[in-house]
């Protein structure tokens, strides 16, 4: 269900029209940062980097400080929100064509994806919790796009919790994720960290047996990895519990056709910090 939900997330980090409402607002869209970071704390509120990089997570401390809290100097969340929404709009709009979206299959998946959502715990779950506070728009297309931001963010509040229960730091979560294979590191240099940060945290790794001297992964290490994804699906699965296997066999068939149109789009990246493949 992740992989099915997640582009379809996060299209909107990388849409034509996601770029143009946030330069309307005041941010600078040379690169996506300052629009990435405004779109995804906005639900939070006009809080610090300290917040938003507890959220995040994976983002060097220094990197989320540059960017946050300037990003409410130029709108403020409600602002951001509503240009959201309207980005949202407008990419599935000229994406998934206006037919698809006022067809009876999208209120389908809409009305399941917000019942799955519906159910996403939000204790210990700061940014599902943040967006599930969030009043629903009408529109399925809308709220398909909200139930998946929640359950997306649900997801990714658990996978935190394993990291951390597995002992990787922020930096450590990334060595040890590029270590597997997930993607290169050239990659995961977009969270920010230094060289020498980096080069520390694959040091702490290889003193636990985690890695090799060359940044590969060993058994150990793996196994480690492994656990993290296992724990990280775990506590993902009380939506889906609640949806029922019916419902969510029929949601996943209701969203093939829009997941393999956001992904045929283009707009997505082919090698991504997520691991799910080709976004």
């Amino acid at each position: 269900m992740w992989h099915l939900l997640e582009p379809l997330h996060a299209v909107l980090y990388y849409a034509p029209a996601a770029f143009d409402e946030a330069a309307a607002l005041g941010y600078g869209v040379a690169e996506r940062w300052p629009s990435y970071f405004a779109w995804r704390a906005a639900p939070l509120g006009a809080v610090g980097s300290t917040r938003v990089s507890s959220a995040f997570y994976s983002f060097a401390p220094a990197m989320t400080a540059w960017y946050v809290p300037a990003a409410w100097d130029v709108a403020t969340p409600a602002a951001v929100l509503a240009a959201r929404l309207r980005a949202v709009d407008r990419t599935y709009r000229t994406v998934l064509g206006d037919d698809l979206l006022r067809g009876p299959e999208l209120a389908e998946a809409a009305a399941l994806t917000r019942r799955a959502a519906g159910a996403a715990g939000s204790a210990g779950r700061p940014l599902a919790a943040a967006n599930a506070e969030l009043p629903w728009p009408e529109a399925p297309h809308l709220v398909l796009w909200q139930a998946a931001t929640i359950l997306r963010e649900h997801r990714g509040d658990g996978h935190l919790a394993a990291l951390l229960a597995a002992g990787l730091d922020p930096a450590e979560a990334l060595v040890s994720f590029a270590a597997v294979g997930a993607a290169a590191e050239t990659t995961f240099a977009s969270r920010g960290w230094t060289d020498a940060e980096w080069a520390a945290a694959r040091a702490r790794l290889a003193a636990r047996g985690l890695v090799h001297p060359d940044g590969t992964a060993t058994e150990a290490g793996r196994a480690l990895r492994a656990e993290v994804e296992r724990r990280t699906d775990e506590l993902a699965a009380a939506p889906w519990a609640a949806l029922g296997p019916e419902a969510t066999a029929r949601l996943c068939d209701l969203l093939g056709g829009p997941w393999l149109t956001v992904i045929g789009s283009g707009l997505l990246p082919a090698e991504n910090t997520l691991g799910i493949g080709k976004v």
